[in-house]
C-alpha cells in the first residue's frame, strides 16, 4: 500500500465505536509507518469511543488507500483533511 512519489500533508480523523477493531486500526497504521508524521489517540470513556488523530505526510493514493481501508472496519468511522497544496 505505501509507496513512494510527490507527497501532500494531510490529518486522518478516526472515530473507533467498537474497541475490538483497535489490532486492525493498529496494523494498518503500521503498514504507513514510514509516511506518518504523528498520532494522538483519546478515549473518550463517558461516551465509550476514541478519538484517533493522524497527520501523515504521504503520496495522496496512499493517504486515500489508508483512509479507505480504516473507513471499511465496522464500528470505525474515517474524515480526511488535506493542507492546502504548496504552489
Amino acid at each position: 500500500m505505501c509507496q513512494s512519489g510527490e507527497t501532500r500533508i494531510a490529518l486522518i480523523g478516526i472515530i473507533v465505536e467498537d474497541g475490538a477493531a483497535a489490532d486492525r486500526i493498529n496494523a494498518l497504521l503500521h503498514q504507513c509507518a514510514a509516511w506518518i508524521v504523528g498520532r494522538m489517540g483519546v478515549p473518550y470513556r463517558q461516551k465509550g469511543v476514541s478519538i484517533i488523530s493522524v497527520v501523515i505526510d504521504a503520496p495522496g493514493d496512499v493517504i486515500s488507500a489508508l483512509a479507505g481501508r480504516l473507513g471499511s472496519l465496522a464500528g470505525v468511522s474515517v474524515k480526511t483533511i488535506y493542507a492546502p497544496s504548496a504552489n
